[in-house]
């Protein structure tokens, strides 16, 4: 791994510190951290964007399909549990 150095305002620099400390990380660690974060937020934003445009009729489709999976939870038959295994 390549180490480098960045420039932050020394304020800055020591809330990212405290923070990290806080989590039991090293400053290395929660800026990673916080960079995974940022692009998890950023995949939620682009699905939440994805469902809002998406055409109403396909929605109420997707319900329809859903609600139809769902009553097999009630067919009667025994739930396998696979875990045990």
């Amino acid at each position: 791994m390549t180490l480098t150095t960045i420039k932050v305002d020394a304020t800055v620099r020591d809330r990212l510190k405290a923070q990290a400390e806080s989590y039991g990380r090293t400053l290395g660690e929660h800026l990673q951290a916080l960079a995974e974060r940022e692009e998890r937020d950023q995949r939620f934003a682009r699905l939440r964007a994805d469902i809002h445009a998406t055409d109403p009729a396909l929605l109420v489709e997707y319900e329809r399909e859903v609600a139809e999976w769902d009553t097999t939870s009630g067919d009667g038959l025994p739930h396998d549990d696979y875990s045990a295994r």
